[in-house]
């Protein structure tokens, strides 16, 4: 008879404790002073958080909280612990959540692993794609205080899922009757990354990014590159969902700064087609999971506002696929085919 005990964690990336200015400012603090999110030296980082972005910038993003605010709280917070205790019941294991910063914290759900005598644990982070300030950060943070909390538990990391069929089922699921309710045409809205993020992820050093067409080419770094993820989601989600290729196009949200970010950019090409009178937009963000400020309020509010403004018709935010059944069952497919 085995002694193992397993158990699933899984991690998001977090919001805000409330959608105050003091509590938006702790969580962008912890976010932005991340390695992996502003990568650069240190000294150079805490100045650039602190004098630059920390005076204005938490001002502004509460007040774009208070817009998607619940009565339960965040909508990325609350949708995750609804689906991790959904997952919980499918499987019949111990499930725990955490988010990369703030609450719940990693730290509570490795406490909560060792009270419940768990010896393996899978790892399941809640983005599809690699990126090194979602994915990398999150898992090397969670590896990190395993080894200094628990390192008795075995530890293994569920790899990204861009194009599994499990998760482009569902998404494809989710997304059905907004399709079949009909469209004139489709937008994938990933979250954007800075393109040097992307070329730190390739060790070739003279593939990602140049050319126009690099991703279309064999790639050398398939396992870290973002963007090449991004596409291979949107191929397999058109041909699932049987999407003609005049029907869809890609595009990088949330950028931040003056560095160039990953392109076309979200907010442009949705007021391009705006002015070009387009009657309805259906727009879909395949990076995030749930339903969070990026989705919720820079799509929904923002964006249908600008498309509206520019010129056009109708805008549809397509929900993530947050805690819903079809979610529920593919990740415990995913989950039960790595488990330890």
């Amino acid at each position: 008879m085995s002694d193992k005990k397993r158990a699933v964690l899984l991690i998001n990336l977090g919001s805000p404790d409330s959608p105050s200015v003091s509590d938006v400012r702790t969580y962008l603090r912890e976010f932005l002073m991340d390695g992996r999110v502003l990568d650069m030296p240190y000294p150079l980082r805490l100045c650039i958080v602190n004098l630059a972005i920390l005076p204005r910038r938490p001002k502004q993003s509460a007040e774009a909280y208070h817009t998607i605010w619940t009565k339960e709280g965040s909508p990325l917070v609350v949708t995750s612990q609804s689906l991790r205790s959904r997952l919980q019941s499918h499987l019949g294991l111990p499930v725990e959540l955490a988010m990369r910063y703030r609450n719940p914290t990693i730290q509570s759900a490795i406490r909560n692993l060792t009270k419940n005598g768990v010896t393996d644990v899978l790892l399941v982070p809640l983005f599809p794609h690699y990126a090194m300030s979602s994915y990398e950060t999150a898992v090397v943070r969670v590896q990190e205080l395993m080894r200094k909390l628990a390192p008795q538990i075995r530890l293994e990391v569920l790899a990204p899922y861009f194009d599994q069929p499990a998760y482009i089922g569902a998404l494809a699921g989710v997304a059905r009757p907004y399709l079949d309710n009909g469209y004139d045409h489709l937008l994938f809205s990933f979250h954007g990354i800075p393109e040097r993020h992307l070329r730190k992820a390739d060790p070739t050093g003279s593939h990602c990014l140049s050319s126009p067409d690099c991703c279309s080419k064999p790639c050398a770094t398939p396992k870290t590159c973002y963007r090449v993820q991004c596409f291979k989601t949107v191929e397999a989600f058109a041909q699932f969902a049987g999407i003609p290729a005049t029907k869809y196009s890609v595009a990088f949200q949330s950028r931040l700064g003056r560095d160039p970010w990953l392109k076309p950019y979200t907010d442009a090409v949705v007021e391009q087609f705006g002015k070009a009178k387009m009657k309805k937009l259906l727009v879909i963000c395949p990076a995030f999971v749930s339903d969070c400020l990026e989705t919720l309020e820079e799509i929904g509010v923002r964006a249908r506002e600008s498309f509206r403004n520019a010129g056009g018709g109708d805008l549809q935010l397509i929900p993530c696929l947050n805690d819903n059944p079809l979610w529920i069952s593919a990740l415990a497919k995913l989950t039960q085919e790595n488990m330890p």
